[in-house]
């Protein structure tokens, strides 16, 4: 009995890891020519005048002005890697040489809606910055705010009415899972508003938000194959692997960036695999760091209208230490190091309520 366990164990590890391999490497690939492609149409990151907090940041202009013109809209190459990789287990599952397939009604439909859908919001976002169209310097905050609104208020019905999730676990062993009831609805709305717009300001310097994000998805991996959600393990390892293919070229200098159609699907999709795995608390724990970033932009907009004072000299967090003299790659490797130490934290305090 053992041993048959043992045996189910290793074939469920060769899954995960081995599809995590094969999207790393696929992205690794494509790379090259994707980089081609950005460059061909013109798609090159704009230096914006003002901060997230709506600050001037003339000095955050030049010390990003050598930037200007990179390739944007990096994300696509992720989230079109992760549903490559999806489309070949499809097609190896139905040749009958692997079992499983990483399209799971279960498991992985509503990530992968998720990861496509504000995947393709993020990307007109992109094109309107990069192009100009209108004189618009990308879709108005108030109506990205409304897009992913009504997005996650279909995600929370569709949990709560069709999936029966009403509850919220504590991360501290021995407590009670919480019924909310109703409440989960504007909880799921709050928690993917909130994750896809955190990533989103964290990712303003080279390599910052992609390491953050290999190391949250790689932690919701852990949880969900922990949780017995084989599948959705899979799919948390294949992000990461297009991710950290994306990461050898996104290091300073960077290649390329991620854009809106990157940081905007992974938070929105991490968000709902927190949901999924019903680790909602433990989210902010693991993304640590993405909390900070934004409730440093929170605290910023918040001391500038009723105190009419900035905390910070620039939000997010980590211009402000731009702008004190610290050099881009030392805040990345810094947070980093802490996003790491509390990622694995939060995945120990996960399985603790788990197993």
């Amino acid at each position: 009995m053992k041993i048959e366990k043992l045996s189910r164990i290793t074939e469920d590890l060769l899954l995960i890891a081995g599809s995590g391999t094969l999207a790393f490497f696929i992205a690794l690939a494509l790379t090259p020519w994707f980089t081609k492609q950005l460059y061909k149409f013109k798609i090159g990151k704009q230096i914006r005048e003002k901060a997230v907090s709506g600050e001037d940041s003339s000095l955050f202009s030049v010390l990003h002005a050598k930037k200007s013109g990179t390739p944007t809209m990096g994300g696509l190459l992720i989230w079109g890697t992760t549903i490559i990789v999806v489309v070949i287990s499809m097609i190896l599952k139905k040749l009958e040489i692997f079992d499983h397939s990483l399209f799971s009604r279960n498991e992985t439909w509503l990530p992968l809606f998720t990861l496509a859908t504000c995947g393709i919001l993020g990307a007109v976002d992109d094109i309107i910055n990069v192009r100009g169209v209108s004189n618009k310097k990308g879709i108005s905050v108030k109506i990205k705010l409304l897009w992913l609104t009504i997005f996650a208020a279909l995600g929370a019905w569709w949990f709560y009415s069709k999936l029966g999730f009403s509850t919220i676990k504590i991360p501290i062993p021995g407590i009670e899972e919480i019924n909310v009831g109703l409440w989960y609805i504007p909880i799921f709305i709050l928690v993917i508003i909130a994750t896809a717009n955190a990533v989103n300001f964290t990712d303003g310097l080279d390599g910052l938000a992609s390491g953050l994000l290999i190391l949250a998805f790689t932690s919701f991996g852990i949880l969900a194959y922990s949780r017995g959600l084989l599948i959705l393990a899979a799919l948390c390892i294949v992000i990461g692997g297009a991710v950290l293919a994306f990461l050898w070229f996104n290091i300073p200098p960077a290649k390329f960036y991620m854009g809106d159609t990157g940081s905007l699907a992974l938070g929105a999709t991490l968000g709902v695999i927190a949901m999924l795995t019903d680790q909602t608390l433990t989210l902010p724990i693991i993304g640590f760091i993405f909390v900070i970033e934004a409730l440093s932009v929170i605290i910023q907009l918040f001391s500038k209208k009723f105190f009419h004072k900035k905390v910070f000299k620039i939000a997010p967090l980590h211009h402000h230490f731009e702008q004190n003299g610290m050099k881009e790659w030392t805040i990345v490797m810094r947070f980093w190091i802490i996003g790491g130490i509390m990622a694995v934290f939060g995945t120990i305090l996960g399985l603790l309520t788990i197993l």
